[in-house]
């Protein structure tokens, strides 16, 4: 079986990494592409995964999506012709869908936030299967072609992927971080400037705030936020890819505009604080509901103190481990689809 997998952003680099090795160590042969994005290419040297870097993400706005999706799928459907792949996988990924589809390979696509559209229209329509968290009521979805092809799975989809993980406090001493001192970690909105055009007052008002009360890791998503928050200091601000899961795990608190790095936090036990401003998908209306999760509306709502140890050490033994077996399995039914059908063909009687 040759599997090709495409990474388009940087947690998709977490995501499918036992993903990747647990379709290796069932014998099959596993190809990877990734988009020079965030911290995609540097997660992927990070990790060890050999990954070819095929385009580039070419802005927010709606025009430069559409010719970079454009683009890229076209350069992957000439890099992934003749490779003979049975099966593409993409958390997320249009152009591993639209490469897939061009090239009649059987494809599956994963994501965990509902509502957006022009990314979900083209994945649901074109992949076979559209792997998914339960939290997610499938009528959400019917809108985007998705009926009869949810895949879903129990939790959240980083107690999969941190199933293994141990953290490791050399991402401390990498970052010259004192742990004595209250320690946040911090992900950037999707925009590009934090401070002279920023479109979250709030957000900017808690870095303010954060930096006062202890120690402050920053990570962007793009150079033009690392540039800015280095003229301001007081931040620590990492130069490449880190250990996030680590420094996340030895945080006193996360706050974070994104989605995966608040579900790893919950994940890991760890306190979390979402700054999101658009609109709540399920799985974070649910955590939300449990209070694993809390949204942020004013920046004096984070205090920022030591966990100390001991609660550290407990959030972590208690926290749920899932088996990334089924994600893979989940994954692969368009494979099986496929051989039923071939086997359905094989036994039907021919027509005179």
């Amino acid at each position: 079986m040759r599997v090709w997998v495409d990474l388009t952003n940087s947690p998709h680099v977490l995501v499918l990494r036992p993903v990747i090795e647990r379709l290796r160590a069932r014998g099959a042969d596993v190809e990877v592409t990734a988009r020079d994005f965030a911290q995609t290419v540097g997660l992927c040297e990070r990790l060890g995964i050999d990954a070819t870097v095929i385009g580039r993400h070419r802005g927010a706005h709606v025009a430069a999506k559409a010719l970079g999706l454009a683009d890229r799928s076209t350069a992957l459907l000439r890099w992934a012709r003749g490779r003979r792949f049975d099966l593409a996988l993409g958390h997320g990924s249009n152009d591993v869908t639209v490469a897939a589809r061009l090239l009649r390979i059987p494809c599956s696509t994963m994501f965990d936030y509902e509502f957006a559209t022009v990314q979900h229209t083209i994945n649901c329509r074109l992949a076979q299967a559209v792997v998914v968290p339960d939290a997610i009521p499938p009528e959400r979805l019917d809108r985007y072609g998705a009926r009869g092809k949810l895949r879903p799975y129990p939790g959240l989809k980083e107690e999969y992927y941190l199933a293994d993980f141990e953290p490791d406090p050399a991402v401390l001493d990498e970052l010259g971080i004192d742990p004595s001192v209250p320690l946040a970690v911090v992900r950037t909105p999707p925009v590009v400037s934090l401070y002279h055009r920023f479109e979250n007052d709030v957000f900017a008002a808690v870095l303010d705030r954060l930096r006062a009360q202890g120690q402050v890791v920053v990570l962007p998503r793009v150079d033009a936020q690392r540039a800015e928050l280095a003229a301001a200091g007081g931040f620590i601000v990492p130069e490449r890819a880190v250990d996030a899961p680590s420094l996340i795990a030895h945080a006193d608190v996360v706050v974070s505009a994104g989605g995966t790095m608040n579900r790893e936090a919950v994940a890991l036990g760890t306190p979390v604080w979402t700054t999101f401003e658009g609109r709540l998908g399920a799985v974070d209306e649910r955590l939300i509901a449990e209070g694993r999760l809390r949204r942020l509306e004013r920046p004096e709502d984070v205090e920022l103190v030591r966990r100390g140890d001991g609660a550290e050490a407990a959030a972590l033994a208690s926290r749920t481990r899932r088996d990334p077996e089924l994600l893979v399995d989940l994954l692969c039914t368009p494979l099986r689809a496929d051989a039923n059908r071939a086997a359905g063909n094989a036994a039907a009687p021919e027509r005179g």
